[in-house]
């Protein structure tokens, strides 16, 4: 039986008297069958790309064997053996967290505490005073989760701190479910909290509920992160004289998405402060439903919210519906430099008593039943308008750093030898991880319409980071094509090179940027060759993927050239680098509002526009 499931693992392999160019190399293993497919499908005898083949499968040929045949035939078994799969083929995926039986004593501190996978589930519960204190907490680790379910319920003046946690972490998932629930006075602070992050996902699901006189504060929270999405559910209902400080919350941090749903429902005297909330973000996505309904003599203030963001969107649904007697201050909000969109449905609906003021407010918005009562609008501006992107460009406004990031795009004529220019972060900040051999992807769900299976393989749970991780990429692949793209998600090697070839032909190199040296720096160009001599050519660009396993988007679009550009320390002259850049010559489809346009200036079509591949993506093009 083992030696028909190997069989079948191979069903598409030529002999095996095809050299696999390594010694030893069990011909049954996914990676010497994928050798044996290059050398049959690719028609030279360029070296192959190592960076490429390191990521191929790791699992033994009997391995291989016995997770094909779970996957052909026993997806339930596939899923509760998952710790097993995920680790012999090295996959990303999320450890299923046990309820923590763990004792601690009063006062507990944890500095430069480095584990994940902890569950801290009813911790805190009852205490009476005290403080515990999480400070450099998972720092710098990859694929962090954590479980905070319960913490701090029914505690009196009990002092919560997350001080610089989980700072230059990696798709981290945390859960504070039920936070704080029936406790009374207290401190809760979340301080420099997931800075610099990747991808994360941070669920506030019943925070502080029927909580009476406790203050919580984000100050620094999720600064500088990246992609991820932020939700706060029934956070506060019913809660008495709560006051929540939200300060240089998401600042910098680029595509962002926060949800705020039944905020403050039913609460009493609340006060909530955003200050500088969202500031220089890139395509922020905000969305507050039905928050603080029939909420009762609260405060709620947005000072310098989302100021120098790029694009976005805010959607404000039944906010401050049925409340009573709400201060609603909205002061210096949205003042852009590239206009995005708010829009208002149901604001402060059948309110009584409440009194909303817009000072300074510079986003184009759609206001529909709104309440008019009470409602004031002092220095109504759109202040992203082109007149006033250059005042406050004159007064020395500051403009958005994600679109603007020096050297991440460029224009052609700055790819000549002695040229300084800044280098971007072409650091590749996505999990390690493998492909799966072609004849396991093909017996696994890959599409939005088995989500629901892909996701009990996976035990992605409701709002967890893999569900997002799953279903958000689902949607880019599954994405119709732009105008005159080619493009396919890819999860294997071996679809890699079927796409490619199918685009450019058998005769293909690939190429990548060497190494990450000359990163947030400057460079100085040295030789620069053009590919295909520098002529207008095809190409296959392939883009790393956030999934389970290792998933590439590639895509061809028309008119680009290639270059490889020699990299030169400035100060020295030393080589560091080999450089991979693609100009697009056609920009006439994308939107104006391109990171590139702000940085380079002008608009669709009228500019070519150049860029790095980064770390671990790679460009085909027809071999010279």
């Amino acid at each position: 039986m083992l030696l028909l499931l190997l069989f079948a693992t191979l069903h598409y392999a030529p002999s095996f008297n095809v050299a696999l160019g390594v010694a030893g190399e069990n011909p049954f293993t996914p990676k010497a069958y994928l050798i044996r497919y290059w050398n049959k499908q690719i028609s030279n005898n360029f070296p192959k790309p190592s960076f490429l083949f390191d990521k191929a499968s790791p699992l033994t040929a009997a391995q291989s064997a016995a997770f094909y045949k779970l996957a052909a035939t026993d997806r339930n078994s596939l899923s509760a053996n998952l710790s097993d799969f995920c680790n012999k083929a090295n996959l990303l995926c999320f450890p299923d967290l046990s309820p923590s039986l763990e004792k601690h004593n009063d006062n507990v501190n944890f500095t430069s505490y480095l584990l994940d996978g902890q569950n801290f589930t009813n911790y805190g519960t009852g205490r009476l005073g005290g403080a515990d204190s999480f400070k450099n907490y998972s720092d710098g680790g990859n694929v962090v989760t954590n479980n905070f379910r319960r913490y701090s319920r029914n505690s009196t003046a009990h002092t919560d701190k997350f001080a610089a946690y989980a700072t230059d972490t990696n798709v981290p998932d945390e859960s504070f479910k039920g936070y704080g629930t029936t406790a009374a006075a207290g401190d809760g602070q979340f301080t420099s909290y997931n800075d610099e992050s990747n991808v994360p996902n941070l669920n506030f699901a019943a925070y502080s509920d029927n909580s009476n006189g406790r203050k919580q504060t984000f100050a620094e929270y999720a600064g500088n992160a990246n992609h991820g999405d932020q939700k706060f559910t029934s956070y506060g209902k019913n809660g008495n004289g709560a006051a929540n400080g939200f300060t240089n919350y998401g600042k910098g941090s680029n595509v962002m998405a926060s949800s705020f749903e039944n905020y403050g429902e039913t609460a009493n005297g609340g006060h909530h402060t955003f200050t500088s909330y969202g500031d220089d973000t890139n395509v922020p996505e905000n969305t507050f439903r039905n928050y603080g309904p029939e909420e009762n003599g609260a405060v709620v203030s947005f000072k310098s919210y989302r100021n120098d963001s790029n694009t976005g969107q805010d959607n404000f649904q039944s906010y401050g519906k049925k409340s009573n007697a709400a201060e609603l201050g909205f002061e210096n909000y949205g003042q852009s430099f590239n206009d995005g969109s708010s829009k208002f449905t149901g604001y402060g609906e059948h309110a009584m008593g409440q009194a909303v003021d817009f000072k300074v407010y510079g986003q184009g918005t759609t206001f529909k039943q709104y309440a008019k009562k009470g409602v004031t609008f002092a220095s109504y501006t759109n202040e992203s308008s082109p007149a006033v992107v250059a005042s406050l460009a004159a007064r020395g406004k500051k403009v958005n750093k994600w679109v603007v990031e020096p050297g991440k795009f460029f224009r052609e004529s700055m790819l000549k030898s002695g040229i300084v220019m800044p280098m971007p972060d072409i650091r590749d900040k996505l999990p390690k991880r493998s492909f799966l051999p072609r004849a396991i992807i093909s017996k696994l769900p890959f599409s939005t319409s088995k989500i629901r299976e892909m996701e009990k393989i996976f035990h992605a749970g409701q709002d967890s980071s893999m569900a997002n991780i799953l279903t958000n990429t689902l949607n880019e692949c599954e994405r119709k094509p732009s105008p005159h793209e080619t493009k396919r998600c890819v999860a294997s090697i071996e679809d890699m090179i079927d796409f490619s070839t199918s685009v450019l032909g058998r005769n293909v190199v690939v190429h990548t940027t060497e190494n990450t040296r000359g990163s947030n720096g400057n460079i100085t160009i040295g030789k620069v060759k053009g590919v295909n001599g520098g002529k207008v050519t095809k190409s296959v660009s392939c883009h790393q993927s956030l999934f389970p396993y290792m998933l590439y988007y590639c895509h061809s679009v028309p008119k680009v050239r290639v270059y490889e550009a020699v990299i030169l320390d400035p100060k020295s002259r030393a080589k560091i680098n080999n450089g991979v850049a693609i100009c697009h010559l056609d920009t006439s489809s994308w939107s104006p509002g391109h990171g590139a346009f702000i940085a380079l200036g002008s608009g669709p079509g009228k500019i070519e526009v150049c860029h790095w591949i980064f770390e671990n993506d790679m460009t085909w093009t027809i071999a010279d």
